[in-house]
């Protein structure tokens, strides 16, 4: 028992040291530059969806206050009318 329990804290201790080692090196340029550039270009494409989802409604609640306004011109027009 005392066996495998050294070596599991042996193999620990060895994964510790190994994830240490792997953490301090530095990434390379190219790989930030990378990075930042596929951070950016999510970033654009979600902020498009956002508008996008905004402007449709917006446009469609336009174009219903056009038709909205035309048939109360027209229906003051009616009204104005003496001779109907």
């Amino acid at each position: 028992m005392k066996k495998s329990r050294c070596s599991w804290i042996f193999v620990v201790g060895l994964l510790v040291v190994a994830g240490l080692f792997g953490c301090s090196q530095e990434p390379s340029v190219e790989k930030t530059k990378a990075a930042a550039a596929s951070g950016n270009a999510t970033t654009q494409a979600a902020g498009q969806a956002a508008v996008d989802a905004i402007k449709t409604p917006m446009d469609q609640a336009r174009q219903t206050e056009s038709v909205l306004e035309q048939s109360a011109e027209q229906r003051a027009a009616q009204s104005k009318d003496p001779t109907q």
